[in-house]
């Protein structure tokens, strides 16, 4: 062993230390530990393929980036991955990349309108309206909060060019009426599958219905690189155009190494009219772009995740299992999820919906709910239109969005991440339990 292998295996055992001493498991206490929503689950590996690629230097998008792509695309059974720092920038690069005038008739236009649903979060709209695009706003349905697909089909006009939309909480969109639409009108589908990682429709992953789609791996989604996201796609075509908008814009496609004559082998060949002689083809731009690169670090601990992915896609079933079996005997009072026959879905959160006849609203729920140290949050922005930053964006709204509405209203969510225990979960709903027994009963 050379004295840099030494070194480095000294290095890893004092990480499993510090991770033993610092980072393992606590005891959870009912009523005094927090349960959280969602969180960050990890050990030794993650922080030491992390310092395993500092050590290397390799700050940018390096060889850990090169490999996180092959093993996400395996996955998801998708050639094509594009990784960037969030899912928001992934949005963001996968909107742009449909704006791209080598997409010729099938480009999107600044003017052309794109159907999304008002319940959403917000960095599923915003690419739309950076790009001067029309967002065509439907309405959700309650208790799988997804497109509402009578909606969808009274939105279509002339200028319709597009349908982008999220997967509500891992829930599966109705793929079945949604991709026939998307077919006869000749639609592109731009598919957020941030908080889906995972999710089945007929047996076949989220994100490969479409032209393209987007993930997410900040903290509280179903792996985490602390930030990041990908963009993928079953189109080379579209993959090359997305990753010229992520990285600046420029036509090179030299990502993880850096041969003196580029991997195309004619790195002095372009010509650029009205240039005389060939330009250097790192600095030959085609697209408007970014820079919006994962960091190899980054990438590093996504691969220590991406092998846990299995474990804990079956947690978050696990957990959304036990929660809803429990919580069936109130369905008086809350309305509980309800996901499509044909999927299987991987849940980011537990919906819950307080109804209208209910002796309570929300805010006395999740009122009691955090006093017992149980966190909620919020079904994200609610319907978006009615947030200070969406109140005067140029759109069409179909209908009156009155269940995004009632959404905003009435529900929330809580979680089934895998940190959360059995112990946890049975605490969760003795806690329910005894908000019925003490403020309805």
């Amino acid at each position: 062993m050379t004295n840099k292998d030494q070194l480095k295996s000294e290095i890893m055992q004092k990480i499993t230390q510090y991770y033993l001493d610092q980072h393992a498991d606590q005891e959870f206490i009912p009523g005094v530990s927090r349960v959280k929503y969602a969180g960050r689950v990890f050990d030794d590996i993650e922080m030491q393929m992390m310092v395993s690629a500092v050590l290397d230097f390799w700050l940018t998008a390096g060889p850990y980036a090169m490999q996180f792509e092959k093993e996400l695309g395996k996955f998801l059974g998708v050639h094509e991955i594009i990784p960037v720092n969030s899912g928001s920038s992934a949005n963001l690069v996968a909107v742009t990349a449909l704006r791209s005038k080598q997409l010729g008739e099938r480009r999107l236009r600044v003017g052309d309108e794109v159907i999304v649903p008002a319940t959403s979060f917000p960095t599923t709209i915003a690419p739309l309206i950076q790009n001067g695009l029309i967002p065509v706003f439907v309405d959700c349905n309650l208790a799988d909060y997804n497109l509402d697909i009578n909606e969808v089909k009274k939105a279509i006009s002339p200028r319709t060019k597009a349908i982008m939309f999220a997967h509500t909480l891992g829930n599966p969109a109705d793929m079945d009426n949604i991709v026939p639409i998307v077919q006869e009108n000749d639609f592109l589908l731009i598919e957020d599958v941030c908080d889906a990682l995972g999710s089945t429709y007929d047996g076949r992953m989220l994100g490969t219905f479409g032209d393209v789609a987007t993930l997410s791996f900040y903290p509280a989604h179903h792996i985490t690189l602390g930030e990041g996201g990908a963009v993928f796609t079953k189109s080379r075509r579209l993959a090359k155009i997305a990753r010229s908008v992520r990285d600046w814009g420029r036509d090179c496609w030299c990502e993880y190494d850096n041969p003196p004559n580029g991997k195309c082998g004619r790195r002095f060949e372009t010509e650029i009219p009205g240039i005389s002689g060939c330009y250097d083809h790192r600095y030959y731009f085609t697209e408007i772009g970014y820079n919006l690169k994962l960091t190899d670090p980054q990438a590093a601990i996504g691969l220590a995740q991406l092998a846990k992915l299995p474990d804990f896609i079956d947690a978050r079933k696990k957990n959304f299992k036990m929660l809803y079996d429990g919580l069936k005997e109130w369905q008086d009072y809350f309305i509980l999820p309800t996901w499509h026959s044909k999927s299987d879905p991987s849940w980011f959160a537990f919906p819950i919906t307080v109804r209208s006849e209910a002796p309570f609203n929300r805010n006395i729920i999740i009122k009691y709910l955090e006093e017992h140290n149980i966190e909620t949050r919020m079904l994200f922005a609610g319907n978006v239109l009615r947030q200070p930053g969406y109140v005067d964006v140029n759109c069409r709204i179909i209908g009156d969005l009155s269940a995004s509405d009632y959404v905003m209203n009435s529900t929330f969510f809580i979680g089934v991440y895998p940190g959360i225990n059995d112990d946890q979960i049975d605490y969760i709903l003795d806690i329910f339990n005894s908000f019925v027994r003490d403020i309805v009963c």
